[in-house]
């Protein structure tokens, strides 16, 4: 095939007269530019490492002190209090080019103002630092902070859920590892965080992630949908021209360090260090443990259409290809008629099934020849795209919708995904979008940041002709996108077939209900006088309270990124606050006043305990590090291990959404995201996602599975819509109508 040909540099052959070279000028010249913006790179990375180097001082800052140094020394003042004479005798008097008296003084009067500014610089340092570390302003004007250790504190979050015998059993478990192994596990906590950036995120990664065995589709990785209430083409090529134009800009500025970091309640900024592996990211699978493997460049796309594998350049020489370019490279593809070849076409599902036969099936097959070529193009490339077929969307008239458009997202048809890469670019054939995202690497806020800027950029900034095309003319003499190629032998297809059956299996056995919920959103919550996830957080409790007639373990994840290199904590939703409203609910002989007071009760405690997790005093997250020490030393522990083995049958998370103003929502307010959703942590569980979109309108994302006799999705979804109109009805605030 010709574009083959185009990847190779130089061939040659040996004839009788000695070895004729052919050099391919364009593969040449596909070198030079790559290597021209390699040092590009390379350069503005130095120079913004001199600016952080420096950081709050600046190199104008510098002058401005030697300017007034030895304006001071003009003007017969010296600031410096004998300290330039110092210096100007330590000079070597008769050699290099400062041998003339105004000479020394210039250099003596500029080591001592380098030395000022240094110093100021570190001062100015350390007094951030402690600004930054300080987290009382979280608390301020909302009672003060328990005093209970962690220990006692994890008591009291499973206090709702025990039986006073069940309970006493705990409570003596827990005295017991404070009194007797606590101390010295906490001695190598205290060491490691000494040593290390993070005692906790390091760990976390490795045992909670990489580590796993079962299959990252549905288990591990989560799904983020389009903007659902607009539309701004149909053309599903050309969406994804915009898109990916967008997604490249973005990573551009990201290697320039031109983010901003995201401010935790517009004061304190946050740690983006998840940001830097979000593109040329996989993660390989190990026999024992995964890897993540992050390239510090990719110039290219991986592309999956109808059974088939892509390899889209993203540059010509060192020009980013235009939305248009891009629209008929991808439109190329939609119209190539070529088959799939042998094995191809479910190769994916490898990725959806379990990580030690495809960590088999790695090393046995794709590790030599045409396949680990191909294998390298996938794994090597910036993200993965795929085309699909099939047309997905929201309509408000059809609620089903929106959980049709979620399952397709979540694990597609369990072969049209490759779940290892940071994130799967999914293009749906009327042009909805949406993402499938590998958890090891980050956080779901770090993909929602790029997610916010790509819509933004696509909607505002790059726009769409009148037939719903890309702005602008397209390049005919591009190459072709290179079809990659495989030789897969029956062996290896049979291991294919056989992960595909297991991935089925766990996609056919997930219920996912995602709906809109319409009659209020923050703007009535805030009237109550309350947070909008604690108001939502209590009202999850009753409706599963509603649902299975029990409280369970609950788990809400916070970000813990006001620390540098932090991820999560977890907050403990399900308190005694929470479970008391919740049964004065139920009893329904309660006054509202009492009501009022009971829900106020557990909404404070509720924001306590997440700014408690926020600021690095939560519980699961030390206890884990705490279990992870013990294993090393193989210290035995009851205690940790019931507390790590507790199920959460009630997992769930806040959206996080407007991080980038990239518009003004009160001028476009149908501008909306409906977030994204994750499948059920435990087999007899719900997984619960929500976003309170704007002021008026929630979208929930709930999961449980079909196998599970105690669960079903739609059925808590309903008692999530009740639970949230009869809290309301507590403030007597009107609602708007559903």
């Amino acid at each position: 095939m010709a574009e083959a040909h185009q990847a190779v540099a130089f061939q040659f052959t040996v004839t009788p007269d000695g070895v004729d070279f052919r050099l391919s000028r364009e593969a040449l010249k596909h070198i030079y530019q790559s290597g021209i913006n390699s040092w590009k790179k390379r350069l503005i990375r130095i120079k913004n490492g001199i600016l952080r180097g420096v950081y709050p001082g600046s190199p104008t800052s510098w002058l401005v002190v030697v300017m007034a140094t030895v304006g001071s020394s003009y003007c017969k003042v010296d600031i410096s209090m004998g300290l330039i004479c110092c210096i100007q005798r330590c000079l070597p008097e008769r050699c290099g080019p400062y041998q003339t008296p105004q000479t020394r003084a210039l250099l003596s009067m500029a080591i001592f103002s380098t030395g000022v500014w240094v110093t100021g610089i570190f001062l100015f340092r350390q007094t951030l630092k402690l600004l930054l570390s300080y987290h009382g302003w979280l608390f301020e004007m909302h009672g003060k902070t328990s005093h209970f250790t962690k220990i006692w504190a994890y008591l009291e979050s499973v206090r709702p859920l025990l039986s006073d015998e069940e309970y006493y059993r705990m409570e003596t478990l827990a005295k017991e590892f404070q009194e007797k192994t606590a101390p010295k596990l906490q001695k190598y906590l205290i060491l490691k965080s000494w040593w290390a950036t993070n005692y906790v995120s390091d760990w976390w990664e490795e045992y909670i992630y990489l580590r796993g065995r079962s299959p990252l589709m549905v288990n591990s990785n989560y799904y983020v949908m389009d903007l659902v209430l607009v539309k701004n083409t149909d053309v599903q090529a050309a969406r994804l021209g915009n898109a990916i134009h967008a997604m490249i800009m973005y990573r551009r500025k990201l290697d320039r360090e031109d983010i901003k970091p995201v401010m935790a309640l517009g004061i304190v900024p946050m740690c983006s260090y998840q940001m830097e592996r979000m593109f040329n990211t996989t993660r390989i699978p190990g026999k024992e443990t995964d890897v993540l493997q992050h390239l510090a460049e990719s110039r290219h796309v991986a592309v999956y259409h109808k059974g088939r594998f892509f390899k889209v350049w993203l540059y010509e020489g060192s020009r980013l290809l235009k939305p248009r370019d891009l629209e008929m490279q991808f439109q190329r593809i939609l119209d190539d008629p070529s088959p799939p070849q042998p094995g191809e076409e479910k190769l994916a599902a490898l990725t959806a099934g379990g990580r030690v036969e495809w960590a088999q099936a790695r090393q046995a097959f794709f590790s030599s020849g045409k396949n680990k070529a191909s294998l390298d193009a996938i794994e090597r490339a910036a993200f993965f795209v795929a085309l699909d077929e099939e047309s997905h969307s929201y309509s408000p008239d059809d609620e089903a919708s929106l959980s049709l458009y979620g399952k397709a997202l979540l694990h597609g048809n369990c072969y049209n995904r490759w779940f290892d890469k940071s994130f799967t670019l999914i293009s749906f054939k009327n042009g909805t979008l949406g993402l499938n995202t590998e958890h090891a690497w980050a956080d779901a806020p770090i993909i929602g940041h790029l997610w916010e800027f790509v819509l933004g950029t696509d909607t505002f900034h790059l726009g769409y002709t009148e037939t719903g095309h890309c702005l602008g003319e397209p390049n005919p003499t591009l190459p072709p996108p290179q079809r990659l190629q495989w030789d897969i032998p029956q062996q290896c297809q049979a291991i294919i077939e056989s992960s595909y059956q297991v991935a089925k299996a766990l996609a056919d056995d997930v219920e996912l209900y995602c709906f809109q919920f319409l009659p209020f959103g923050k703007g009535l919550i805030k009237k109550c006088r309350t947070s909008p996830d604690a108001f939502v957080q209590i009202a999850l409790q009753l409706a599963h309270f509603r649902d299975k007639g029990k409280f369970c373990l609950t788990y809400e994840a916070s970000m813990t990124r006001m620390f540098r290199e932090g991820r999560t904590e977890t907050v403990r939703s399900c308190t005694n606050e929470s479970t008391a409203f919740v049964q004065a609910m139920m009893k329904g002989s309660h006054m509202k006043a009492d009501l009022q007071a009971l829900f106020r009760k557990a909404s404070d405690k509720h924001q306590n305990m997440y700014r408690l997790a926020m600021t690095g005093a939560g519980i699961d997250r030390h206890l884990f590090c705490l279990y992870v020490v013990s294993k090393y030393l193989g210290v035995s522990s009851s205690f940790l291990a019931e507390v790590l083995s507790e199920p959460w049958r009630l997992s769930t998370s806040q959206i996080p959404q407007s991080q980038i103003r990239m518009f003004d929502p009160l001028q476009y307010p149908n501008h909306l995201g409906a977030g994204g959703g994750f499948g059920p942590v435990a087999d007899d569980g719900y997984g619960v996602s929500y976003m309170i979109a704007g002021e008026n309108t929630i979208f929930f994302h709930v999961s449980s599975k079909f196998s599970s006799s105690e669960t079903n999705a739609q059925r808590f979804g309903n008692h999530i819509r009740q639970a949230l109109m009869d809290i309301a009805d507590l403030f007597q605030v009107p609602k708007a109508n559903s």
